[in-house]
């Protein structure tokens, strides 16, 4: 007859304990206590002991049920103390023994288990729930027609002045949205400025050449312009051979724009989104052909190339504020208006700070430790 799970484990236990009895001998096992450690993710147990009659080394070994295999653990010179076990699987059940001259003291089996909540960390807890609710409450406030002032990007005023440039030279604008794929933030922010700058360059009728990377992008950019075109009120002068998918490669991508700036002879080289080594050859090809250049990227290894090489450049978030500020879009409007109160908040506190850490008030400090 097949036993119960549970019954079957409390068997292989006995077994255990009773093979330990045979060899090396028991003593009191009410000396070791071993417990769940609180406020962790479920891979440590805590164990306590009080061996005040035992003056010699504590040898501590930990076994996983039920098997018989015992690991040593540590050596305690104090009969009292603690000590927690971290590193283990919450999925089984462990027994620890202290290995003396007399034989052992063995503790009771223990499971580590998952905390739902670390106490620890309610701090971080907390200030999430604040930021998430301020982006809640902006973006319902944007989405019944609030009106949020957003702070004028000068590398927008100056896309306007390089189409601007474009159209009294007769020339078209460069748009390059980037070489990631769609999957990046940094892609879908370009293809909102991209629809901004299609619509400034067709009320100018003055052609937007985009060429693209990856060909998940290429149907994107191509409603980005055309919607741009739309709005703009000329949807006649649309065409869809100026979005050129040239090629998935990095550098022959590279090599492909560098082509169209010197064979087309663009004005104004615009430069939105995420680029990575290509960033400088495509600036130092555009800055030799005397185009006006506007770049903007949120990949910091690359802003530097960018800022030497280009007229203007949109520095990190600015990128994501200026699709923000473009679309007035409620999503990206109140999220952005959320970060910037968050901001406010952030050097409140860290000015606040300042002066309780100047004055010897150490808790408010402390409460926003990460543990």
């Amino acid at each position: 007859m097949d036993l119960p799970a549970n019954r079957m484990f409390r068997v292989k236990l006995a077994s255990l304990v009773l093979m330990v009895f045979a060899s090396w001998g028991l003593t009191s096992a009410a000396d070791i206590r071993v417990a769940d450690l609180p406020d962790d993710n479920g891979t440590a147990l805590k164990l306590t002991w009080d061996l005040s009659n035992i003056d010699s080394t504590l040898t501590l070994f930990r076994s996983s049920l039920p098997e018989t295999n015992w690991t040593p653990v540590g050596e305690f010179d104090e009969p009292r103390g603690s000590y927690v076990d971290r590193g283990l699987s919450r999925d089984s059940l462990y027994i620890y023994a202290f290995r003396l001259h007399s034989g052992l003291v063995l503790s009771e089996a223990a499971q580590p288990r998952a905390s739902v909540l670390n106490r620890a960390r309610v701090n971080q807890l907390l200030i999430l729930a604040i930021f998430f609710a301020l982006v809640l409450l902006y973006i319902k406030l944007a989405s019944r027609g609030k009106h949020f002032f957003v702070r004028r990007i000068a590398g927008l005023r100056a896309i306007e002045e390089a189409i601007g440039r474009a159209t009294e030279m007769g020339r078209p604008v460069l748009y390059v949205p980037g070489i990631d794929d769609l999957n990046n933030i940094q892609t879908i922010a370009s293809m909102v400025i991209l629809n901004d700058v299609a619509r400034l360059a067709a009320t100018y009728e003055t052609p937007v050449i985009v060429p693209v990377c990856k060909p998940f992008v290429v149907p994107v950019a191509e409603e980005a312009v055309r919607q741009g075109y739309l709005n703009a009120g000329r949807p006649e002068l649309y065409n869809p051979d100026n979005v050129r998918y040239l090629s998935d490669e990095q550098f022959a991508f590279t090599a492909g724009v560098n082509g169209i700036m010197l064979r087309e002879r663009t004005a104004a080289n615009i430069y939105m989104g995420s680029f990575f080594a290509e960033s400088l050859i495509l600036a130092e090809t555009g800055f030799s052909a005397g185009a006006i250049q506007v770049a903007g990227t949120a990949n910091i290894h690359q802003l530097p190339f960018f800022v030497a090489a280009c007229d203007y450049t949109l520095i990190g978030e600015e990128l994501y504020a200026a699709s923000a500020y473009l679309s007035r879009e409620p999503k990206l409007l109140g999220t952005l208006k959320a970060s910037d109160v968050a901001k406010v908040i952030i050097i409140i506190i860290l000015v606040a700070g300042f002066i309780a850490e100047t004055l010897g008030w150490h808790t408010f400090a402390d409460w926003f430790a990460a543990r």
